[in-house]
């Protein structure tokens, strides 16, 4: 039994010493670098055991669902075909645990709300303060996706995310990218290459993630999907999601699209 009360039974401290400033801007560096941030064995082994055994038991729970959407997560616009990328539709399906069905006792939500933890993201990502969803949903979500079920290519809306793998699938379930493939603040949506890359003419990075790492990935600017999962085991992802502003809720619509309910 974990005592999920201390930071350095929760993270392999030694390994990644987060309090520490050199380390710290290591991490902003190479973030700031590539894009993107993998730290493998962040989470100590006890932990990934506690965090998955959670979800196990969490999962009969989950709301499962099929979206379909473009690239942009914006509504079609008419103004083009449907076959443009602009409005060409992919595949996301995954279930998902809410916040207010994470145990209070986890260590996820020990995590979340750790100071150290925030100051190390906010140093990181360059981000004054980091405040959790004033809605009792959004905060800590575990996603599941069973064999066949994927995250489609897609931009992010927010302009960081979170997040940490407790189980991966036998094979699939890929992280797959592109860094700066539209310039969203001169609203340049590169519409020819998401075009070659819908029609696979493209060929993205992909991350190397085992159980137990934390990643951090800028996604507003890079395209990114998870692939299909492979075999009979789930891929078990946790979501950590913040806001750089306080008093934030997801919208209903939002709310209603990726979790089946508003609380």
């Amino acid at each position: 039994m974990i005592n999920k009360n201390k930071l350095s039974n929760v993270i392999n401290i030694d390994k990644h010493p987060i309090k520490d400033s050199t380390y710290r801007s290591e991490c902003r560096r190479k973030l700031d670098s590539d894009g993107v941030l993998v730290l493998e064995d962040f989470l100590s082994k006890d932990t990934i055991k506690s965090i998955l055994k959670e979800a196990n038991k969490q999962e009969d729970l989950a709301y499962y669902c099929v979206n379909k959407h473009n690239v942009y997560l914006e509504p079609s616009d008419s103004s083009f075909q449907k076959s443009h990328p602009r409005n060409k539709t992919v595949v996301s399906s995954k279930g998902c645990i809410t916040d207010n069905q994470v145990p209070s006792d986890s260590s996820l939500r020990f995590l979340y709300n750790s100071n150290f933890f925030k100051e190390f993201l906010c140093e990181v990502l360059n981000e004054e303060f980091l405040y959790k969803y004033d809605d009792e949903l959004s905060s800590i979500n575990i996603h599941y996706a069973k064999e066949g079920q994927e995250l489609g290519w897609h931009f992010d809306n927010s302009s960081f995310a979170i997040t940490l793998l407790v189980q991966k699938p036998i094979s699939g379930g890929r992280f797959e990218y592109i860094r700066d493939f539209r310039n969203s603040s001169i609203n340049e949506n590169n519409y020819d290459q998401v075009s070659d890359l819908l029609n696979n003419k493209c060929t993205p990075k992909r991350l190397k993630m085992e159980n137990g790492s934390l990643v951090l990935f800028r996604g507003k600017n890079a395209i990114h999907r998870v692939t299909p999962t492979e075999g009979y085991l789930t891929r078990v992802l946790s979501v950590l999601a913040y806001n750089s502003e306080p008093d934030v809720k997801l919208s209903e619509s939002a709310r209603m699209t990726f979790f089946g309910k508003l609380y």
